[in-house]
């Protein structure tokens, strides 16, 4: 399920995701229903969010909410936004360009892990919030480190972006994958691939760049991850760095000209 922000009435979200932070009271707010949104999907994912929902984890009805927030769609857009504020804006200045990427990589797929259902957000229309921005203003600050000239890092922004954020709904769907099928990853193998070497004798002829693939396996995980969970957060790693390494052959590339 995708789902689309900024369909909410722009007039009424925009104010309300750059209000002013207010001092905490007691009973109903707008901190304190876009938390209780948060709650919800985190514990049950986007198609149980609804007012009625939200207004069940506070305990007061489905109208007491709308004083506060105009919509589901506004409600949205500022539970996104929210969230975002959990996610790391300091990376001191000490660590190397690679090293603040690679932790800015793991904190932000480690953050869409807590909070899978972000996930399911459309990145093709931002929510303009203050937090969206300065998640894309510590990401940029790390590439700039770099000295890639703005062009250049304008494609990596994005590039990293992407790459953290499919990553992070790689091993969130290996995750959920069990729950959802009743089935755990070695049964659901264990159960194909007998009838697999039945009707595909001639599998490692068609296909044998895959095999190749496969020719210098890792050894399987010592604790009790699963197998795919596993896989998918090794192939990140070695995907990440594949990365990291392009931005520096970038770099070199780059005069200082261009930088500035």
């Amino acid at each position: 399920m995708v789902v689309y922000a900024g369909q909410g009435d722009p007039a009424r979200s925009i104010p309300l995701l750059w209000r002013a932070p207010a001092e905490p009271k007691p009973g109903l707010s707008v901190d304190a229903v876009v938390d209780a949104g948060i709650e919800v999907a985190d514990s049950a994912g986007l198609a149980a969010l609804s007012m009625r929902a939200v207004g069940e984890r506070l305990g007061v009805t489905a109208m007491a909410l709308y004083t506060h927030v105009p919509g589901k769609g506004e409600l949205l857009e500022l539970m996104y936004d929210r969230a975002l504020a959990r996610l790391p804006t300091h990376y001191p200045q000490e660590m190397q360009w690679r090293e603040a990427l690679t932790t800015w990589a793991d904190d932000t797929v480690a953050f869409h892990l807590r909070h899978p259902w972000l996930l399911h957000i459309s990145q093709a229309r931002p929510v303009l919030g203050p937090h969206e921005f300065q998640s894309l203003e510590t990401l940029s600050e790390l590439v700039r480190r770099t000295g890639l000239p703005p062009k250049s890092a304008r494609g990596a922004v994005t590039t990293l972006t992407n790459y953290t954020r499919g990553a992070a709904q790689t091993i969130a769907d290996a995750r959920a994958a069990a729950a959802a099928t009743g089935q755990s990853d070695d049964e659901w193998w264990f159960s194909r691939s007998p009838l697999l070497d039945d009707v595909a004798h001639d599998f490692s002829t068609r296909y044998e760049n895959l095999l190749w693939l496969e020719s210098d396996p890792e050894p399987q995980p010592e604790d009790c991850t699963p197998y795919l969970e596993w896989q998918a957060r090794r192939s990140f790693h070695t995907g990440l760095e594949i990365l990291l390494d392009g931005i520096e052959a970038a770099q070199n590339r780059a005069t200082p000209a261009e930088a500035n």
